[in-house]
């Protein structure tokens, strides 16, 4: 058993050994970085943290709350957070250990919801988790090395299956990440096409698999005389016309995705959106996601130390999101 260390003394050790404080860098740009800056920078981590709140730490620590609230407003923001992240992440990634749990190439996303108290632009009622209150998920993708590399905040009644690619497309690591896991949110047919067309491979946990449409390229007859089993299964015939006259633009949706000039969550909503707003583009990427379903749900069914690869890596991700509410 590992001994009990106070957290202050574990955040001391692990920025000696990566320095993710140094990535906690002014708003203001270059300023002069005073000695107590790192003891402020760690209470306002553990004060944010834990719930406790500025007020409590000042009170705890005895540093007065305008230097704790000020070091928060200064050097907290999305952009410093991810790369102090991305310092940890790195560092465990290089560690020998590490490889006895994974590559780093798979990678797992779920969602976790959070009451908030107070007015936030984010926060929604959503009376089965919330009860009469309001509250925000948290979305937050896992490696296979139990490293947690993208976490967004998000409003609670969102469809998550819309972040699913943007946590890889955005992964500023040294993760090598390439295969993704989800649980049935995730398993879209823009997501296939997109995640395939981008060179990444979606590999979800389909709830009911057993009742999705899987496509043939060809007459039912000539299936089922080459495939006597599974032919049957094959109830829908693919339009691959629909694809190939789309073809050019699959390939610019998919560029602008992985360029950065439109996001994932961005593209997968208008995707999956109300059916009377579909185009040719629609329809040819959720024709195209219909084929790769097809796919992997071939590989899925056939391959059982697949099967359970995918379900570990869930299981990572959730027994992460468990570690996170005993601490909340």
């Amino acid at each position: 058993m590992l001994p009990r260390v106070p957290i202050a003394s574990v955040l001391v050790e692990v920025d000696a050994r990566t320095g993710f404080t140094d990535h906690l860098v002014h708003a203001g740009g270059k300023v002069a970085r005073p000695a107590e800056l790192k003891r402020n920078l760690m209470y306002v981590i553990i004060a944010e943290a834990t719930n406790m709140g500025l007020s409590a730490m000042a009170e705890s620590c005895g540093v007065p709350y305008d230097v704790l609230a000020w070091t928060a407003e200064w050097y907290f923001r999305p952009e410093t957070l991810e790369a102090a992240n991305a310092a940890v992440v790195n560092y465990h990634h290089r560690l020998p250990l590490t490889r006895a749990f994974g590559s780093g190439t798979l990678s797992s996303s779920d969602g976790q919801r959070f009451p908030v108290k107070g007015k936030s632009i984010t926060a929604r009622h959503l009376s089965r988790y919330f009860a009469r209150g309001q509250g925000v998920s948290t979305y937050t993708h896992v490696s296979d090395q139990h490293s947690t590399f993208d976490t967004k905040v998000i409003v609670a009644t969102a469809p998550e299956s819309h972040y699913v690619l943007d946590g890889l497309l955005g992964n500023e690591t040294d993760l090598p990440v390439f295969e993704h896991a989800t649980d049935t949110h995730g398993a879209t047919l823009a997501n296939f096409a997109l995640f395939d067309l981008v060179g990444k491979q979606l590999s979800p946990r389909i709830r009911d698999l057993g009742k999705i449409t899987l496509y043939r390229t060809g007459p039912r007859a000539d299936f089922l005389d080459r495939y006597p089993r599974a032919g049957a299964l094959l109830t829908r015939r693919l339009n691959p016309d629909l694809i190939t006259d789309m073809w050019d633009d699959l390939l610019r949706v998919a560029a602008s995705v992985q360029g950065g000039h439109a996001t994932a969550a961005l593209v997968v909503g208008k995707l999956c959106s109300s059916k009377r707003q579909q185009n040719a583009l629609t329809s040819a990427i959720k024709e195209y996601g219909a084929l790769r379903r097809t796919v992997y749900a071939a590989r899925y069914l056939a391959d059982e130390i697949y099967r359970r690869r995918i379900s570990r890596q869930l299981n990572k991700g959730e027994n992460l999101h468990a570690l996170r509410r005993s601490l909340a």
